[in-house]
C-alpha cells in the first residue's frame, strides 16, 4: 500500500525526469488552484495566465527538490506559487511605468488611465488595512506578516512563538472575515 505522500513524490520524480504526462497530471491537480491564488493577487486575469504558466515551469525546474517528508504537494505547490507572486509584484513596483505610443501622443489617456488605476488600487488598498485593522489582533499579525511582509507560515510561528496550528487557524479565520466584511462591502457600494 502506497501512501499520498509517496505517490507525490513518485509523480514528482517523473516531472523532474521530463515525464509529459506526469508534468500534465501535476498541471491536472493544481492549475486551478495556482491560477485561483494568481487571479486574487494580480490586477488581471492575463497576467495572473502568464504567472501560472510561470509557477509551473519553476515546478517543473524544482520537481526534484521535493520532499514529501517536509511537506505536501499541494503546500509546496503553494508555497512556490506565493513566492513568485511576491516575487512578481516586487518586480512589477520597480519597473518603470510603459509608454503608450498610440492614442493621444501628449499621453494624457494613457495618463489619466494609469491615475484612475491608481486612485482606485489605493482606495482598495486602504479599505483592506482597515478592514485587515478590524481583526482580533493574532489575525492581523498573521495576515500582515504572511501576506504584506511574505514571511512562510512557520516563521510566523515562530516569530510570534506560538504553534504552527493556531497561526494557520489564524489566518484561516481572518481570511474568511476578510472575504465576508469585503463581499459586504462590494454590495454596498453597488447598490
Amino acid at each position: 500500500m502506497t501512501s499520498p505522500n509517496h505517490e507525490d513524490w513518485v509523480l514528482m520524480k517523473a516531472v523532474a525526469g521530463g515525464d509529459e504526462a506526469a508534468a500534465n497530471q501535476l498541471y491536472d491537480r493544481f492549475g486551478g488552484l495556482v491560477f485561483k491564488s494568481s487571479r486574487q493577487t494580480l490586477p488581471t486575469r492575463a497576467e495572473a495566465e502568464d504567472a501560472v504558466q510561470e509557477v509551473f515551469v519553476r515546478l517543473w525546474k524544482t520537481a526534484d527538490r521535493y520532499d514529501p517528508n517536509r511537506a505536501k504537494l499541494v503546500t509546496w505547490v503553494m508555497l512556490i506559487t506565493r513566492r513568485h507572486l511576491i516575487d512578481r509584484l516586487r518586480r512589477k513596483r520597480v519597473r518603470p511605468n510603459n509608454i503608450s505610443l498610440e492614442g493621444d501622443p501628449a499621453g494624457r489617456d494613457d495618463r489619466e488611465s494609469r491615475e484612475r488605476s491608481s486612485m482606485e488600487r489605493d482606495e482598495r488598498r486602504n479599505l483592506l488595512v482597515s478592514r485587515v485593522a478590524e481583526l482580533p489582533a493574532l489575525q492581523q499579525e498573521v495576515i500582515t506578516r504572511a501576506y504584506l511582509q511574505g514571511f512562510t507560515l512557520r516563521e510566523v510561528a515562530e516569530q510570534l512563538e506560538a504553534p504552527l496550528g493556531t497561526v494557520k487557524s489564524a489566518l484561516s479565520r481572518g481570511l474568511a472575515r476578510l472575504r465576508d466584511r469585503l463581499a459586504d462591502d462590494q454590495r454596498t457600494s453597488e447598490a
